[in-house]
């Protein structure tokens, strides 16, 4: 449990210091777009109201709050999963990954009403027009980590 909460410590303080210093420190929210390495690293602010690549953005007030607690239902599953059912460290950390990401996406719907996006990557003549933060890199590798590292938990050994 102990890779579980300092993973998630890791990926939620990662996600919220590089939003507080390219956001506000660099004032991306105002700037819109800051060239860093073109093509290959923009970035380009987006407040982003529904989930992955702006889908169900846009909607009722009511869809912040439903995403909230999605994010954190989905959290208290992790928790208990982690606690009851994943042996391997590399399982844990990624669960780690998936609830900090999820924690940090949280904190800017309930601060702003919507998650502060600002990474922004094209390479090799395919535009990108999407952008995505910290957060976002947790929760997909934890998810993938989960779903490679996973199987060898305790549940699949005790046949439920």
């Amino acid at each position: 449990m102990r890779l579980v909460l300092l993973s998630s410590a890791l990926w939620f303080a990662l996600d919220q210091i590089s939003k507080y210093v390219v956001v506000h420190a660099m004032d991306l929210a105002t700037r819109g777009i800051i060239e860093v390495a073109p093509p290959y690293l923009t970035f380009k602010m987006g407040w982003n109201t529904g989930i992955n690549f702006g889908l169900f953005s846009g909607g009722p007030e009511v869809m912040r709050w439903l995403l909230i607690a999605l994010a954190l239902g989905i959290t208290g599953w992790l928790l208990w999963w982690a606690k009851h059912g994943l042996t391997r460290p590399i399982a844990l950390i990624s669960a780690g990954a998936v609830i900090g990401g999820a924690l940090g996406n949280t904190l800017d719907r309930l601060l702003y009403g919507a998650v502060a996006d600002f990474l922004n990557m094209s390479c090799c003549g395919v535009h990108n027009p999407f952008a995505f933060n910290i957060a976002d890199i947790g929760i997909f590798a934890g998810a993938f980590g989960l779903l490679i590292f996973a199987n060898d938990s305790k549940m699949d050994r005790d046949g439920a």
